[in-house]
């Protein structure tokens, strides 16, 4: 490929709406433009990237024994009634109508359509286990789209499903998929980490997610650092035991009142009372669908919603604002001095951190006052304590005790055990080996692969540009005589070009007629793993120069037998 022939339009400067690394380098390398929010276009450069991911993913997924289908963007709404995700998953869900009044929604995962699709079929055990699995264009409709591909609203991705006749065979296939990811992007060039994931709107009651390491990922993980133990889970998923606030040896005193005028946030309570946040109790308010739920937690601590979603079975979990408050009046819960004792809302929930307090500080349930000396052993008898909180770097591993450290992740592959979370909903059944029907057990396994390309540049770049692993550059091999008006020049490019391209390899000649710095600063941006370049400087002393992106210096090769030294050098490229 010829520059001045390829559609690959480089900026100088950052666009003004990106945020991250991989946002800025994928539009200033002409790798994609801007349509919409959340929505692009992935121009030639670009879109060789993205087929260089899914040819991996396409090679490892049939190797293990997965089948390529492709299903439909557009799916009806009665699928997604059987299993009440019309309901149920949200505003991400882009929902149409079509000129006879037909409800349809814009595809975000398929798990109606497949399960639909095998429910008609496939009757009978002996079709098991099965995995079929597409690579398609998917949306949702982010409510504040960023960070380029890694959050838009229209996206590819790889979506796979197995079904199983037994439990036992699901686990094995899960398994089996865990070890394809690892391969999958161990072929990218990138390195992640598996960690225990939350199912979301998926379902389910076991997941995984695979995270590609970067200081710009929008995960937090928790991870053992004791290599024999090896617990990981992201801060949405992750438990453990948080250390105590203080040591507590003081008698105990009754519970007593005190005035706290005005004083309504944490912050506020400890300062004036002269304690350390970690002896007063916080009550967070939440609105779980159309109820009230109150969770306390010490003072220095945040709930983790998603536990709180899997608790109270809610469809949608947000901080309750000062207008559904005003409708549960009744329950006595009082926003900024709301205490445990004598509260009436749907749900009260304790984290544990509660439990060991002895000194603490609580709400009295009226404006202007709060309690001292709460005691969660005395004052709550009978009550119940559960692990609520966001657990954050220095928290005790749940399996092993050592304090927990944290890493930054871009989720880039997700797997899922859905049981029968579809096909009882569906009514997707075969017969057995005693010709008895009963429901598919059924597994999820997903990758983004647009995702997949941004994270492999927020891994891999450095101030001049993208650094692409070997697997994923849009081409292997860039050529670049910086005299392209010089016939000796061209004539060695162009014998480099074609004997390279003879034995395989991609090659992109920049051949445009331009000053060198221009030119080595688009072959740095763009990120090719090897530059070649051919100059009357390098001529004149019998070689042309190579440079792996990697590296700062480049080194002469003669031009007789350049062919093969250029590939011995490309080869050693990562």
């Amino acid at each position: 490929m010829r520059w001045t022939q390829a559609f690959i339009p480089t900026l100088k400067e950052d666009p003004k709406d990106a945020e991250v690394v991989s946002h800025k380098l994928m539009v200033r390398a002409g790798m994609m433009r801007k349509v919409g929010a959340g929505i692009y276009e992935y121009l030639p450069l670009g879109w060789r990237v993205i087929q260089k991911v899914a040819q991996i993913i396409r090679e490892e997924m049939n190797r293990a024994g997965a089948q390529e289908l492709l299903m439909p963007v557009l799916s009806p709404a009665e699928l997604w009634r059987e299993t009440g995700r019309w309901d149920v998953y949200g505003k991400e869900l882009m929902r149409l109508r079509d000129r006879h009044d037909h409800d349809y929604v814009l595809g975000p995962t398929h798990e109606e359509v497949i399960t639909d699709l095998v429910r008609r079929e496939v009757r009978s055990y002996r079709e098991l286990p099965l995995c079929l699995y597409q690579i398609q264009t998917k949306f949702r409709d982010e409510i504040r789209p960023r960070f380029g591909v890694m959050r838009g609203r229209e996206f590819l991705m790889k979506d796979a499903y197995s079904f199983h006749a037994t439990q036992e065979d699901l686990l094995r296939y899960y398994e089996l998929m865990r070890e394809t990811y690892i391969r999958i992007f161990a072929r990218c060039g990138l390195e992640t980490r598996v960690v225990v994931g939350h199912s979301g709107a998926i379902g389910g009651r076991v997941a995984h997610e695979l995270m590609v390491l970067a200081d710009s990922g929008e995960s937090c993980v928790l991870a053992c650092p004791d290599p024999a133990c090896g617990y990981t889970a992201t801060d949405e998923t992750a438990e453990g035991t948080v250390p105590p606030g203080r040591e507590e040896t003081e008698a105990l005193l009754p519970l007593t009142e005190v005035a706290t005028p005005g004083k309504e946030t944490i912050e506020e309570v400890a300062a004036f009372l002269g304690v350390p946040t970690t002896q007063c109790v916080k009550a967070l308010l939440y609105r779980c669908d159309d109820k009230l739920a109150v969770v306390f937690v010490r003072g220095d601590r945040d709930v983790n919603a998603v536990k709180l979603h899997s608790l109270t079975g809610a469809n949608d979990v947000e901080m309750a604002g000062p207008e559904f408050l005003a409708t549960k009046r009744a329950s006595g819960v009082v926003p900024g001095y709301c205490g445990p004792l004598g509260i009436t809302p749907d749900f009260v929930f304790f984290d544990l951190t509660v439990q060991r307090l002895r000194h603490g500080v609580i709400g009295a349930n009226k404006p202007g006052w709060h309690c001292t000396h709460f005691c969660a052993e005395r004052d709550l008898p009978g009550a119940t304590y559960l692990d609520l909180v966001r657990h954050v770097a220095g928290d005790l591993c749940p399996q092993c005790g050592t304090p927990m450290t944290t890493f930054r992740g871009i989720e880039v592959g997700n797997i899922f055990q859905l049981g029968t979370k579809y096909s009882d909903a569906m009514r997707a059944t075969f017969l057995n080996a005693d010709n008895v029907e009963q429901p598919f057990i059924m597994g999820c396994y997903g990758i983004g692969v647009t995702r997949t390309v941004a994270a492999a540049i927020e891994q891999h770049h450095d101030e001049e540009g993208i650094i692409w692993p070997r697997a994923l550059a849009p081409f292997d091999i860039l050529i670049q005589p910086l005299d392209v008006k010089q016939a000796e020049i061209m004539e060695v490019a162009r014998q480099l070009e074609e004997g390279l391209t003879a034995r395989g390899y991609e090659v992109l000649m920049d051949d445009r007629d331009a000053k060198p710095g221009f030119k080595f600063k688009d072959g740095d941006l763009i990120g090719v793993p090897l530059r070649v370049t051919i100059s009357p400087r390098t001529l004149g002393k019998g070689g042309v120069e190579v440079k792996r992106r990697v590296d700062k210096g480049a080194t002469l090769i003669p031009v007789e037998g350049a062919v093969d030294a250029i590939i011995r050098v490309y080869e050693s490229c990562p």
